[in-house]
C-alpha cells in the first residue's frame, strides 16, 4: 500500500534552503567541503542515509542551522535525501558547486519559500515526489513589476 503525504519545510521565512537527492554515505562530507569555501556563508547540512544503520549525518559550521537541518531531514524521513540550510549566502552562491559532487543525483528545490515535500510511503520507505515551493503566480509582469525585478537584482548587487 502506498500513502501520499506532505512535510512542510520548518523554518525561518528569509532562510534559504537546497533540497537534493545523494547516494553515498560521504555525502555529507563533501557537501562540507564544498560550502565551506564560500567566504562568510553559515549552513547547516543533514544527510539521510538509506541502508546500513539508517542515520541522519548531519555538519554544518552553524550549531542552529545544523540543528534545523537535522531536525528537518528526520522530518522528511527520505533515504538518501540532503537538506542545506544556509545563511549570509544564497544558493545561486554554492549550487553548482553542490551538483558538481559526484555523488549528488539531483536538486528538488534552492528557496527561501515556504516548501512542502511530497512524500510518498510504502512498506519499505520514504521516497520524495517533489516539492510545492512558494505559491501560485497571480498573473503576468507587467513594466512596474520589470522596473521592481531589475531594481532588486542591482540591489542586491547581482547586476550593475
Amino acid at each position: 500500500m502506498l500513502e501520499l503525504k506532505t512535510v512542510k519545510i520548518d523554518k525561518p521565512d528569509d532562510l534559504n534552503f537546497i533540497l537534493g537527492q545523494a547516494h553515498f554515505i560521504k555525502t555529507v562530507e563533501d557537501l562540507y567541503e564544498s560550502l565551506v569555501n564560500v567566504p562568510g556563508a553559515k549552513f547547516g547540512i543533514a544527510f539521510n542515509e538509506a541502508s546500513g544503520a539508517c542515520k541522519v549525518r548531519c555538519e554544518g559550521n552553524d550549531a542552529e542551522l545544523k540543528e534545523l537541518a537535522c531536525k528537518n531531514a528526520l522530518e522528511i524521513g527520505c533515504g538518501h535525501s540532503f537538506i542545506v540550510f544556509l545563511k549570509d549566502a544564497y544558493p545561486v552562491n554554492v549550487l553548482n558547486s553542490i551538483k558538481n559532487i559526484p555523488e549528488v543525483c539531483s536538486i528538488y528545490c534552492a528557496t527561501a519559500n515556504a516548501t512542502e515535500v511530497l512524500i510518498a510511503q510504502s512498506g519499505s520507505g520514504r521516497g520524495i515526489l517533489g516539492v510545492i515551493d512558494g505559491s501560485s503566480p497571480k498573473g503576468r509582469e507587467d513594466t512596474s513589476d520589470i522596473a521592481w525585478r531589475k531594481d532588486l537584482l542591482r540591489k542586491i548587487g547581482y547586476k550593475l
